[in-house]
């Protein structure tokens, strides 16, 4: 999952930053409104990190600016600005969710994870094509033999086959998946990940479409 991140304090960026590529997520940090409407122009994500109080175009003015464009991106305030006022005005310009600081990685990532769900229309969070179960919250995958735990970078390239299980997601799909800006793409990190997970979960498990790319099976 690619996540935005707008955030133009260094330590909480950093400490943000981290955080989600720890939690298996591709990030993208930027530091001022103008940038961050220059990388929501140019690259999809799966969710926004805002801030509200940032350099060069406010916050609010990147989310206005982000549902007049009719982009369905879940959106997560997070700020210091705690008026009750400045809530409602955010959640009236189309936040999904409002986070104060300071807060906890772990509240946030959870946060993170409800606001997808939503816009997904998944009431659960778990993840299945009737034969794997993905639970995004502990990283394991359930399988007719028993749970396996995944590793960061395994378990993201997992989740992005069975977000749409059926669906053909090429090498460059998956790499979008798995690196975020300024991060070095490993040679054959896509095969290496699909190897280790078939070895974990069985070669069936993730099937290749020769010079397309990779997909799960949709359940019966």
């Amino acid at each position: 999952m690619r996540v935005l991140l707008v955030e133009d304090d260094r330590m909480i960026g950093e400490t943000a930053h981290h955080a989600l590529k720890d939690a298996s997520y591709a990030v993208d940090w930027v530091r001022d409104g103008a940038d961050a409407l220059a990388a929501l122009a140019t690259q999809t994500y799966d969710v926004v990190l805002l801030d509200l109080g940032l350099p060069k175009k406010d916050g609010l003015e990147v989310l206005r600016s982000i549902r007049s464009k009719d982009n369905p991106v879940p959106v997560l305030v997070v700020t210091a600005r705690d008026g009750l006022q400045d809530r409602i005005a955010g959640l009236d310009a189309g936040a999904d969710d409002y986070v104060l600081k300071p807060f906890e990685m772990t509240e946030l990532l959870a946060r993170m994870r409800a606001v997808v769900r939503r816009k997904g229309g998944q009431a659960m969070p778990l993840l299945s094509n009737g034969s794997l179960t993905l639970d995004p919250a502990t990283r394991e995958v359930s399988t007719r033999d028993g749970t396996v735990r995944l590793s960061a970078r395994e378990f993201s390239l997992l989740q992005a086959l069975m977000v749409r299980p059926g669906a053909i997601l090429s090498r460059a799909e998956l790499e979008d998946r798995l690196y975020g800006w300024g991060e070095e793409v490993e040679s054959n990190a896509v095969e290496f990940l699909i190897h280790a997970l078939r070895k974990k979960l069985g070669n069936a498990a993730i099937k290749n479409v020769r010079g397309v790319g990779w997909m799960v099976l949709k359940g019966d």
